[in-house]
């Protein structure tokens, strides 16, 4: 039996317990944070992340708690938010899966949560990991609760800013992109079954996107600006404001925008570690090796995709060795990148204002990339 220790219980770091834990081995979860603390407005989960929520066995509460859907629209940024055209979105994930499906993400992170306890692997909320140390067969862990543990192999799936990256002496931090992007969680309008999207007007792209029967969150992307100092009223009253320049089911969604708790403002930001991601026996995955800005809606995805991957090759192998985690890399590293520059390059060209710019061929490219098995 292999023993693992996954720090980090968001996407990447649930979806590697549920893996590893239906994979025979043991398997530990720290998360800093509350268990009731998950946070995010809503995510939009593309085929290929779907196609791994069915690996993993949660599914059906997906399906059951998501709101489903195989079309996209484009919208003009005029008076009356005229639908300019709609096209069927990729069905990345195979015929028999929605193109997409817009969750809560507290209510994805539920899920996982359970899923992985019911797959065995032990759950602790509020508890960081303080210190680690190899020997080379195994690594040793102290937690902030004052405990210890040994284990085969330490996943760092713990985000942007992963605590274990830095623990292992990789110097990366994400690079912020340019862009800013206002979210609003709110109740869902008749009006809104899918996503649509406006290119222009007072930002670079207002969408939005249903989250379940009763839910959607909404977005507009604009320059990115110093928000620090802003109370919640006046980030409430910047939303209000951009978002009178959109129509159509704008209309239906400004109605809900009057709670400050339901608006959250964050910067783009990407990074991809180049190189091996691993040290030793300690492995990134997720958005501790790679994150891009949402552009092409695959950071989860990709997430999804490493902690399925790096679970099917571990424990393929009969020992945790530096070959097995290098191939993990170079199995993962080009499909991720690809990912990462893609999204990146769609908010290059939007901020140059580039009139060439080709965002619906490059979106069709990683729509054929994911496509693939990863």
């Amino acid at each position: 039996m292999t023993s693992v220790l996954v720090v980090g219980a968001g996407l990447a770091g649930s979806a590697a317990a549920i893996a590893f834990a239906r994979g025979g081995a043991s398997v530990d979860v720290v998360e800093s944070s509350p268990r009731d603390l998950a946070l995010g407005s809503g995510i939009t989960l593309q085929g290929n992340a779907l196609r791994v929520l069915r690996e993993l066995g949660v599914w059906d509460e997906v399906r059951e708690h998501g709101y489903g859907f195989d079309t996209l629209g484009f919208r003009a940024p005029d008076p009356t938010g005229t639908l300019l055209f709609e096209m069927k979105d990729a069905r990345t994930g195979g015929s028999d899966l929605p193109a997409s499906m817009g969750m809560e993400r507290p209510v994805l992170a539920s899920i996982l949560h359970a899923g992985a306890e019911r797959a065995g692997a032990r759950m602790r909320f509020g508890i960081a990991a303080h210190s680690l140390a190899q020997d080379g067969s195994a690594v040793d862990v102290t937690f902030s609760d004052g405990t210890l543990g040994r284990y085969d192999l330490v996943i760092g799936a713990d985000g942007v800013r992963s605590w274990t990256r830095k623990a292992v002496g990789i110097d990366l931090m994400p690079k912020p992109t340019g862009m800013g992007i206002w979210r609003l969680v709110g109740p869902r309008p008749n009006s809104v079954t899918r996503t649509d999207i406006i290119y222009g007007g007072a930002g670079y792209i207002a969408g939005y996107c249903p989250t379940g029967p009763n839910s959607m969150y909404a977005y507009i992307v604009e320059d990115a600006r110093d928000r620090t100092g802003s109370s919640p009223e006046q980030r409430l009253e910047v939303l209000r404001g951009l978002a009178q320049n959109y129509h159509g089911p704008w209309d239906d969604i400004k109605n809900h925008i009057d709670d400050p708790a339901t608006v959250n403002y964050t910067w783009f930001e990407t990074h991809v570690l180049d190189g091996p991601w691993h040290r030793g026996r300690v492995v990134l995955i997720g958005d501790a090796a790679h994150c891009c800005p949402p552009t092409v809606a695959q950071g989860g995805a990709q997430a999804l995709e490493d902690s399925l991957v790096l679970a099917e090759m571990v424990l393929a192998t009969d020992e945790i060795s530096e070959t097995v985690l290098e191939a993990f890399t170079a199995r993962r590293l080009p499909r991720a990148r690809a990912v990462v520059e893609a999204s990146v390059q769609i908010g290059t060209w939007m901020l140059e204002h580039d009139a060439d710019a080709d965002i619906p061929g490059l979106m069709g490219r990683v729509a054929a990339l994911v496509s693939e098995a990863p």
